[in-house]
């Protein structure tokens, strides 16, 4: 299920990233790439380990805890240190699947790609081409957000990025472990929650009906997390 979740960073946040992005040095983003996807990547990368990717990602990771709509879609219980890419006129992303299996550098952790994550940090209309297009058994779904926006997308996907051919595309990309592995449960429980949530600013969060509903939703979390 892809989930688009509007405004994790506001439009002063994403000024400080761009201003903040302008003055770094960039490299090629084939560094992070894995054998396949190293050979249809074409952009440019903050280096993962310098100081700005290191500060920005901070930022953006408590973003994420703070937003509601991300927890809810998600479920996280590891985050991928964020990465941040950059697409100028002629560059693209060619057609791959994110490694099931990401270390993080300098660390002994590991985690399991369940959810892959687009941050978009250029508006729309600053620039051509560049939507993330995203494969699934229904057909292909093309997305291309404003700037402070996230989408969420299963990492099992095909995906790519089309060639930008005006302006430069920019953004922040990770993936994350969640606590329910399944997507289709996964899938289940976001939508009883954002249920849950609209009976509770109609009737209350205290009315029996959302109590019990709340009950439920924790319950089938015990049954299917992973902790």
């Amino acid at each position: 299920m892809l989930i688009c979740i509007p405004e994790v960073l506001t439009k002063q946040q994403v000024a400080y990233f761009r201003e903040t992005m302008a003055a770094a040095d960039w490299e090629d983003g084939r560094a992070t790439a894995g054998s396949q996807s190293s050979l249809v990547k074409n952009n440019l990368q903050l280096p993962q380990d310098g100081a700005v990717a290191r500060e920005l990602g901070e930022h953006v990771l408590q973003a994420l805890v703070d937003n509601p709509g991300f927890v809810s879609a998600a479920l996280p219980l590891k985050i991928f240190p964020p990465l941040f890419n950059r697409y100028g006129v002629g560059q693209n992303f060619g057609l791959h699947v994110d490694n099931a299996i990401r270390g993080v550098p300098g660390t002994p952790v590991r985690i399991r790609t369940d959810l892959s994550c687009t941050l978009f940090l250029s508006e729309a209309e600053d620039y051509d081409g560049g939507e993330l297009v995203i494969e699934d058994r229904v057909g292909s779904q093309e997305v291309k957000l404003a700037a402070g926006d996230l989408v969420l997308y299963p990492s099992t996907s095909l995906h790519f990025v089309r060639e930008v051919t005006r302006g430069e595309r920019v953004a922040s990309f990770f993936w994350l472990q969640s606590m329910i592995r399944d997507n289709v449960a996964r899938a289940l429980l976001f939508d009883l929650d954002q249920a849950i949530q609209s009976l509770s600013n109609r009737l209350g969060a205290g009315d029996p009906a959302c109590v019990r509903l709340t009950g439920i939703y924790h319950n089938l979390i015990r049954i299917w997390a992973e902790a």
